[in-house]
């Protein structure tokens, strides 16, 4: 299909393309990478005014270290971030997660704000960010505030971002010396995450010390597994020590029947590429 008319403007600057947001409304959507974007405006689901193409900003490329955290613009690409030597060392799960994203085309295109910011339950990056406590900066008219993925999506397809408001960068604390595994399962290559699960654990002495599990798909929003990662703190790093805390995995999710799975199968899918990831993490 053909997408309805609407005007177009790239600015080269965040405080242009706030303004522009700004003067528009919730007449206004953000062009970034266009992968997720383009299909909806093909498809006639959004009907936007005005289309704010975010390319030309400088600022939103790149990955730096900042003190602690690692800040990552919100238009770069995931084929940058599978390849910076800054992800490689203190962000495994992520670097892990992004390579599963689509194929390369899309990866070359889309970017890791984009992903984000359009808040599909059955994306691969939101789940890591909340593991990894991502915080968002956001720039509106009022100047830059920072929210932490826990707080950024609230619900399908929906974020803590206002309409007049741009997704500026990601900051990301080090988590050097953990190991991480992202599972996901599709039915066919390329295809959306039925089931995805992030992991990343601290295995000390033989004994896992810390856990942290995301899940992708199994709610509205991208949730911890908690009881999940309470069962694994302090218990040896086994396979069959693993293998019962996964049976935690769908406790206090609400995933939806679709064409793909149903309820009880989704349910059982999080056990499995929980026991998968967790134990992958932790070098079982």
């Amino acid at each position: 299909m053909i997408p309805a008319a609407f005007d177009y403007v790239a600015p080269s600057t965040v405080e242009e393309a706030v303004l522009a947001l700004q003067q528009a409304g919730d007449e206004a959507k953000v062009l970034g990478g266009g992968q997720s974007l383009l299909p909806v405006l093909r498809m006639r689901l959004a009907d936007p005014q005005l289309v704010v193409d975010v390319g030309k900003i400088p600022e939103l490329r790149g990955v730096r270290a900042d003190g602690d955290r690692i800040a990552i613009g919100a238009m770069t690409t995931h084929h940058e971030i599978t390849r910076d030597p800054l992800v490689h060392e203190h962000l495994p799960l992520l670097e892990l997660a992004t390579r599963t994203v689509a194929d390369p085309q899309v990866r070359h295109r889309g970017t890791f704000g984009g992903s984000l910011a359009h808040a599909d339950p059955a994306g691969d990056l939101p789940a890591p960010a909340l593991v990894l406590d991502a915080e968002m900066v956001l720039a509106g008219p009022g100047g830059r505030r920072a929210v932490p993925a826990a707080e950024f999506f609230v619900d399908f397809f929906t974020t803590a971002l206002e309409p007049d408001e741009l997704l500026v960068e990601v900051r990301l604390p080090k988590w050097t010396g953990w190991s991480a595994h992202y599972e996901k399962f599709n039915r066919v290559a390329q295809a959306w995450s039925m089931v995805g699960v992030a992991a990343a654990v601290r295995v000390d002495g033989g004994t896992i010390a810390e856990a942290r599990v995301g899940l992708t798909n199994m709610a509205a929003t991208p949730i911890r597994a908690s009881g999940v990662e309470r069962a694994l703190v302090g218990a040896p790093a086994t396979a069959d020590a693993i293998r019962q805390a996964a049976r935690h995995a769908a406790d206090g999710t609400s995933p939806t029947a679709d064409a793909s799975a149903d309820v009880d199968y989704r349910e059982h899918l999080a056990e499995v590429l929980t026991g998968r990831a967790v134990s992958a993490a932790a070098g079982v």
